[in-house]
């Protein structure tokens, strides 16, 4: 624990140092719960003991000995008492936690507190297919490391990339502060608003779930489909056959002497013309060019074989290391998604830089519990990655080891 302050109090006629620490707990399930008793040690000055006379020097015959050696001098708190090392025991305190209501809101992740949002976009002013940088900013006292980042409740037409997160916290515990959320939306077709965010919370001292939704934020959004080429007017084909003559030739009874020489043939043989090697050389050429074609498929199928190689052999090393103990929440959560990411990468014939948490949740076909994990799987590994805070202890407990091991184990096609 931290130690946030320090003073005096009067108790019963008597001054005592007051030294206060300070922490945060969060239930992990409803029920009666009991803490303490809080052990520490401290030094306090107890009453001193009675006075003993000051031995004297045989050789100080006429009272003249060092009047520093008194040891009023060598421990000058000793004449307000003998300090002592005790131990202190605080009285165990009981409480109770209540489960939550049923009827949770689609946009709760667990966030319970009491809170405030506010949001922007920027730019206004874009063409189709831009990013847009969407900003919510999260504000109040509750349980931070359950603060996600608001869900869009209408994305169609839009595009959507995983949030990121930082927190900055007030207070010395981390439940008291702001938390940032930057979320990039790409529209997809002209769209006059940004898509209106929702995040809930459960408040503890009305007992009820508060959903916050943002404001309409006007944009303008340029640009749409490609326009299809306008058809080309068809231009009469001119005729290729020669006018009728308006009258008959008359009959000739004599013919008359020809002026034009008829069409030359020659007699050379047929191997021996241009055009008899120039045919044989088209089926070579496209014999040599499926060949060029075959190697070539060869090899993009080798090379797909080996990503496939190295993406099963990364996602077995990702799931051996899932299964120790001693991995950091930031790296565990981290190497989980990638495993996910590795999965779906290998079932879609994809990168899998571009696999987030929905293109997973359909390529597995997971059902609506299974989605919820592996979205919550996603932000936890966006939180850790970008925030840079970490809002509790630095191992995972055994129950979410096994919660997440369980569900990046059982993802197949």
């Amino acid at each position: 624990m931290q130690q946030s302050g320090e003073n005096l109090e009067t108790i019963n006629g008597r001054s005592y140092d007051v030294v206060t620490f300070k922490t945060a707990i969060a239930a992990a399930r409803a029920g009666k719960f009991e803490i303490g008793p809080i052990k520490a040690k401290a030094q306090v000055l107890t009453a001193r003991r009675p006075n003993t006379p000051r031995s004297r020097s045989p050789f100080d015959l006429f009272n003249l000995d060092d009047p520093f050696s008194d040891p009023f001098f060598s421990e000058p708190f000793s004449q307000f008492g003998e300090r002592r090392e005790v131990e202190i025991n605080s009285e165990p305190v009981a409480f109770e936690v209540k489960p939550l209501p049923q009827n949770a809101p689609p946009s709760f992740s667990g966030a319970i507190g009491n809170f405030t949002m506010t949001t922007d976009a920027k730019p206004k002013s874009v063409q189709v297919g831009d990013p847009i940088t969407v900003t919510s900013t999260i504000s109040g006292r509750g349980n931070f490391d359950r603060v996600n980042a608001p869900a869009v409740e209408d994305d169609r037409g839009w595009h959507k990339y995983p949030p990121s997160s930082k927190f900055k916290n007030d207070d010395e515990v981390g439940i008291s502060g702001t938390k940032t959320f930057e979320m990039v939306l790409s529209p997809n077709e002209k769209k006059p608003t940004i898509p209106l965010l929702a995040f809930s919370y459960f408040d503890p001292a009305k007992e009820q779930y508060v959903t916050l939704r943002s404001d309409p934020i006007a944009i303008n959004v340029q640009g749409g489909a490609v326009p299809a080429p306008a058809p080309v007017a068809s231009q009469p084909a001119a005729s290729t056959m020669p006018a009728a003559a308006s009258a008959a030739a008359a009959k000739q009874d004599i013919l008359y002497q020809l002026n034009e020489r008829g069409r030359m043939q020659s007699f050379t043989p047929l191997y021996a013309r241009p055009i008899f090697w120039i045919a044989q050389l088209i089926p070579l050429l496209a014999l040599l060019g499926f060949a060029g074609w075959k190697i070539r498929q060869a090899r993009i199928d080798n090379r797909d074989a080996r990503r496939i190689a190295a993406l099963q052999h990364e996602a077995a090393e990702l799931l051996r290391k899932l299964r120790r103990n001693d991995v950091s929440p930031r790296e565990y959560y981290a190497e989980a998604s990638r495993v996910v990411r590795v999965k779906a990468a290998l079932a879609r014939n994809v990168d899998p830089n571009t696999v987030d948490a929905e293109t997973a949740a359909n390529t597995f076909r997971l059902n609506a519990d299974s989605r919820e994990r592996l979205r919550r799987l996603f932000e936890q590994s966006d939180e850790f990655q970008y925030s840079g805070a970490h809002n509790g202890s630095e191992r995972i407990s055994s129950e979410n080891r096994r919660d997440v091991l369980e569900l990046v184990e059982h993802l197949h096609v």
